[in-house]
């Protein structure tokens, strides 16, 4: 006789976690495709893809970091007045090339998208719409910038004249060599959007190293050449720029290259390919407006605590900016391998790229706080030896090194939300955190608690804090696959 069997009727629960895993929309299904490893690859093959990409943008940006921590180091010699003066220019000088980065988003997201359908044509088209935008912006804002450079750097809080002097001079300078660093920022962009960061490498080593040895010559007046203190820094950098710009022209006009430009190419405007730029990079645009707009009230707030405070700040926050180059790189490999993946109309590859360069920019991230909790001291010392701005400057590494693994985070799904052309979110995620928490409560923390610099950089790291878990929501609620570029 055969026995009965008992079939056990599933409670509310498990149907609740089955329809959950065949929604697309629901975290529980994006976390299992997410670690799945898609059809046709090795999770190896993953972790190639998303290293070969990283490792050469990883090298240029840390490269250019370090070229700028020496610029500083340089410049800090000389004193906590042209420590300030350089400081008080890089806010002003970023709101500047605002409107051609972000249009650099809308490139990159494009030309990865047409990339991973096969249409290298229309790679190239967005190529040179971009360099056509990107030269009008960039010369419009360079000639305001010059004109009201005096009054940008009043505006930063400047209260000394050596420092409103030092910065003026120095914030022209850079506005001569905005073009160039606009139409070399194109040519970057879109090369890292077909996944090819290895010549915006080359270009930038060589650029730096230029920097770096005009730096030494004019900065302090070595081997015969005229001693320009600020001056001479600024002059010094925009030569590498010039450098990098003849470098970058030249790898476009190669045949064999995949984005080139040809003999008989149209630089007319294409509106219909404007159209698709624009509508990924003004969400990106406004991004860095409000971005730049909390930084500058942020950098105001800091600097009415006094030149040696600001002078602390600006070294601390030229370090950490070293520790940027981690999530920078990852984010790019991410940007990238998110647009070919949807172009090829696979998500589920797109999800797995972005995990595992967020698992290895975890690893790089955890390395880097042990840095800067430890050895706080003595990189700051590098930049000036006043006992003052060592100590202070040694604390606020710390809580560099306690956020490290919010940046990286923040910075790859950030990166990779773009590359979906997911620029809306992380405009409204940067303008809540970068425009309302970080200067308001930096504000309280150091007017009302009278927390000094400390109070500033607390504000930084709830930011980053708060930044990081909005962007991993928005990520993981898996509303960029819908999106139509």
């Amino acid at each position: 006789m055969e026995e009965n069997k008992q079939v056990s009727t599933p409670t509310e629960a498990e149907l609740e976690r089955e329809r959950a895993l065949a929604d697309p929309d629901h975290p529980i299904h994006h976390e299992r495709v997410t670690k799945a490893i898609p059809e046709g690859y090795t999770s190896r093959q993953l972790y190639n893809d998303v290293i070969q990409i990283a490792w050469p943008s990883c090298v240029e940006l840390l490269l250019t970091q370090l070229a700028s921590m020496v610029d500083l180091m340089m410049v800090g010699q000389l004193g906590a007045w042209a420590l300030t003066s350089v400081g008080l220019s890089t806010q002003p000088k970023f709101l500047v090339m605002t409107m051609f980065m972000a249009l650099n988003v809308g490139a990159t997201a494009m030309v990865a998208r047409f990339k991973g359908a096969g249409d290298q044509e229309n790679a190239n088209v967005i190529l040179r719409q971009a360099l056509v935008l990107s030269l009008i912006l960039s010369t419009i804002a360079a000639v305001v910038g010059y004109i009201f450079a005096p009054q940008l750097i009043q505006f930063m809080g400047s209260t000394e004249e050596a420092t409103l002097i030092g910065g003026t001079q120095y914030l022209r300078i850079q506005m001569i060599g905005i073009p160039a660093v606009a139409l070399t920022s194109v040519v970057t962009a879109t090369m890292r959007g077909i996944g090819n960061s290895r010549i915006a490498m080359i270009y930038n080593i060589i650029a730096n190293v230029v920097n770096v040895i005009f730096n030494y010559l004019l900065i302090g007046g070595n081997l015969g050449f005229p001693r320009l203190e600020v001056v001479g820094a600024s002059l010094a950098t925009i030569l590498g720029q010039f450098v990098a710009f003849g470098i970058a022209v030249y790898m476009i006009l190669r045949p064999k290259s995949y984005l080139r430009i040809k003999r008989g190419d149209s630089f007319k405007f294409d509106l219909p390919m404007i159209k698709r730029i624009v509508n990924v990079g003004i969400p990106a645009m406004i991004e860095q407006l409000l971005m730049r707009a909390g930084m500058i009230i942020f950098s105001k707030t800091v600097a009415g605590l006094g030149t040696v405070a600001f002078a602390t700040h600006q070294v601390c926050m030229n370090i950490q900016a070293l520790s940027f180059m981690n999530g920078q790189a990852f984010a790019t490999s991410a940007t990238s391998l998110m647009g070919q993946s949807l172009g090829k109309k696979r998500p589920d590859l797109a999800q797995a790229y972005c995990h595992r360069a967020r698992r290895l920019g975890m690893m790089v991230s955890l390395f880097l706080g042990v840095v800067f909790f430890f050895f706080g001291g003595p990189i700051v010392a590098l930049y000036n030896d006043d006992p003052m701005i060592v100590a202070e400057g040694a604390k606020m590494l710390m809580i560099v090194a306690i956020t490290q693994p919010l940046q990286s985070s923040q910075f790859i799904l950030a990166g990779a939300l773009r590359g979906a052309g997911d620029t809306r979110a992380t405009a409204y995620i940067t303008f809540l955190t970068v425009l309302v928490v970080r200067p308001l409560l930096a504000i309280f923390l150091i007017n009302s608690m009278n927390m000094g610099l400390l109070g500033a950089w607390v504000a930084i790291a709830v930011d980053q804090l708060i930044r990081s878990t909005l962007v991993l929501f928005r990520f993981n609620s898996g509303k960029w696959k819908k999106i139509i570029v």
